[in-house]
């Protein structure tokens, strides 16, 4: 029977992500039922809504309905995220259809093919050097989400490499977390929340560089050993039956011809490198370019679904098989819709329903009676929480940092160090909580399960956790700053 092309959600998948989701749903709703409503005034700032820290009040209001829990995945559609969640949808669908097209063509097999011959037996060195890549993407720019499309490419090529979806995810979505949350200049978090703490913009290196260092170090242990693990058994994979139809995709690969196609493959995949440099430069460009940063997410998508479309007529592809193939790839996707609208859903509630406020006042009124290293890490332990309900790492700063800037002050903690803490907590959460879209996405296209996925990097986060706290802790001796 022919495999169908492209990324693939699987029944178990889809079922498991929304039983969690419909549960984070029925949470939020509960949580408008047994916390006061409040809220605090909100004022402009440079074009940012922004919280007065002295303002909250708690409001009396109707409670907010239960039969609203179950229609917030609809509201969603046209509320304030509206064109967020849209764009993402889109965006999903898009690329998922351009990767279609280049694995039924193709394409993806030869470029694949060249990669794993010329490293040889150099494998583990190509998988430290593409991991250490991504992470700079994320530490240096703030890339997480805009990296998707290369997810499919990096699952293909671990699959080449005789490893699983897992190492192809881990060398990818996960070391650009591990570097977005190790931010060394990363304008989305360090950018936005220096600003707003009056620092030096991007200032700080002289911690932020050792933690980088440091997780990379713990990362590469981590996918290094996992990879050797299934080198010396691939049956210890934690998703090896669940990953055979899609490995098997790649196991047929004749690498010696593979490597030598020229012709109209080695100028498909050549022509679709070209659309690869300029999503590059978009995502490179985005921090400093306006309008690429308002922009990059649909500009990356249609550069992705423009390259893989026509690399597959320059591969000489039929126009039938172009089609099927697009309609195999975005129907694939489509279980991720309705799990992206759940997601979304969660922040719907907490906030429709006048409890996020609440949530904030609360944990801001602990902070006030704590020392600086217990108020440090009750403000990494609150940006941890609060990633449950809002995933824009900008947004969370400026909803944020109003009101623990400050508390800090008066506790005793930098604001630079208030800063770092805010970063580790919005970033490390991320591919932890099933809320955030971009987790959503990729597990999707591997065919893994939340449940897998957890279980796989418990054991990173065992030790992420624990150096991050260690490096808090150092920040409150040296007085971390410049103020």
């Amino acid at each position: 029977m022919d495999k169908k092309a492209g990324a693939q959600i699987s029944k178990k998948a889809f079922l498991q992500s929304a039983l969690i989701l419909m549960l984070l749903m029925i949470l939020a709703g509960v949580l408008t039922r047994v916390i006061p409503t409040g809220a605090y005034d909100r004022i402009a700032v440079e074009g940012r809504t922004v919280i007065v820290p002295d303002s909250y009040q708690t409001i009396d209001t109707a409670n907010y309905p239960v039969w609203r829990w179950f229609t917030a995945p609809v509201e969603v559609l046209w509320g304030p995220d509206a064109l967020v969640v849209i764009t993402i949808i889109v965006f999903i669908l898009l690329v998922s259809g351009a990767f279609a097209v280049l694995d039924k063509s193709g394409i993806l097999k030869a470029a694949l093919a060249k990669i794993v011959k010329r490293f040889g037996k150099r494998k583990y060195l190509l998988l430290l050097v593409v991991s250490f890549f991504f992470m700079l993407l994320g530490a240096f720019f703030g890339l997480f989400e805009e990296i998707v499309p290369l997810v499919p490419l990096m699952i293909a090529l671990s699959y080449s490499l005789g490893w699983d979806a897992l190492v192809g995810l881990g060398m990818s979505i996960l070391a650009t977390n591990m570097g977005f949350s190790a931010a060394i200049t990363n304008p989305f978090t360090i950018g936005v929340a220096q600003k707003l703490a009056g620092l030096p913009l991007f200032s700080g290196g002289l911690l932020r560089i050792p933690v980088f260092i440091a997780v990379y170090i713990v990362l590469a242990w981590f996918l290094v050993s996992y990879a050797k693990k299934i080198d010396r058994n691939p049956e210890a994979s934690l998703i090896y039956k669940e990953d055979q139809a899609d490995r098997n995709r790649y196991a047929t690969l004749d690498l010696d011809a593979m490597a030598a196609s020229g012709g109209k493959l080695g100028r498909a995949a050549l022509f679709f490198a070209g659309f690869v440099a300029l999503i590059i430069v978009v995502l490179v460009g985005s921090p400093f370019v306006p309008f690429l940063s308002e922009y990059a997410l649909p500009l990356v998508g249609i550069l992705f679904f423009g390259g893989g479309l026509a690399a597959g007529f320059v591969s000489g592809a039929k126009s039938k098989l172009i089609g099927k193939a697009l309609l195999e790839g975005i129907t694939g996707m489509a279980p991720g819709i309705p799990l992206l609208l759940m997601a979304a859903s969660v922040k719907h509630i907490v906030t429709s329903g006048l409890v996020m406020d609440t949530i904030l006042h609360s944990a801001a009124g602990t902070l006030q009676a704590a020392s600086p290293l217990t108020a440090v890490l009750i403000i990494y332990g609150l940006a941890l929480v609060i990633e449950l309900f809002i995933g824009s790492a900008g947004a969370k700063a400026v909803l944020m940092m109003p009101i623990l800037l400050p508390l800090a002050d008066l506790v005793g903690v930098t604001r630079q160090l208030t800063v770092t803490a805010y970063c580790f907590g919005d970033g490390f959460s991320n591919l932890a909580y099933p809320t955030n879209p971009v987790l959503l996405i990729t597990l999707g296209l591997a065919a893994v399960s939340y449940g897998k996925w957890i279980r796989w990097t418990a054991k990173l986060w065992l030790v992420v956790l624990p150096l991050t706290i260690l490096f808090l802790w150092l920040g409150t001796l040296i007085g971390f700053g410049p103020f």
